[in-house]
């Protein structure tokens, strides 16, 4: 079995030092950083996210596997960054203001970085003004709202306006999700995008940013 398909695989089993040894242990072999995050981290997180979309896995073997993931990207970082490898685009991320919720923000953002996507995280209880700023100051394509309340949801049309009123509207894509949050609600607002879980909102970033 290849060292590649190695990594993959305790990554889907959430094995992290193992990941980190098999990850140590290819650079050693001279595999180039790339190629250990397409050909090993990264389609071990995307088996995971297919699986987690398809309810084989759920929410605790996913952070296992993140947590393994993110293990080995930290061996890479300083090699990708020698190598000139860029990330594929630039996500800012939070749940809104008066909301303090994290595993649903949490777990979209590991499949972001997941896929590639360079993403901030705002954390919690995050103003309109923080989104849209940070998302001019960092150069964001994909600004990602999440509210767990339907007392917060509103906060989303906000960060809408906000988006408009700095005149970053037709630059930035606004993406929401959460348990309240529908498509309806989406259109409603004037938002991009809503996806219904952590896998699906990971791709439409990436589509995103490419098209951005």
């Amino acid at each position: 079995m290849s060292i590649l398909l190695e990594i993959s695989e305790n990554l889907q089993k959430g094995k992290a030092k193992i990941v980190k040894t098999l990850v140590q242990e290819a650079i050693d072999n001279g595999i180039p950083a790339s190629q250990i995050l397409s050909d090993g981290l990264m389609p071990g997180m995307n088996i995971i996210g297919e699986k987690f979309k398809n309810n084989e896995v759920f929410v605790p073997e996913v952070l296992v596997a993140a947590r393994a993931m993110n293990m080995g990207c930290q061996l890479l970082k300083p090699l990708l960054a020698e190598e000139g490898v860029k990330a594929s685009g630039r996500v800012c991320i939070g749940t809104v203001q008066g909301d303090l919720h994290d595993i649903g923000k949490n777990l979209v953002k590991m499949m972001m970085e997941g896929k590639g996507l360079e993403v901030i995280d705002l954390g919690t209880d995050v103003a309109p003004e923080t989104f849209v700023q940070t998302a001019i100051e960092q150069n964001c394509q994909v600004i990602c709202c999440s509210a767990l309340l339907t007392t917060t949801m509103g906060v989303m049309e906000k960060v809408v306006n906000a988006a408009e009123s700095a005149g970053i509207r037709d630059q930035v894509k606004i993406m929401i999700g959460g348990a309240p949050v529908s498509q309806e609600f989406c259109d409603q607002i004037g938002a991009d995008v809503y996806t219904v879980d952590a896998t699906s909102a990971a791709e439409a970033a990436v589509r995103l940013c490419e098209v951005n």
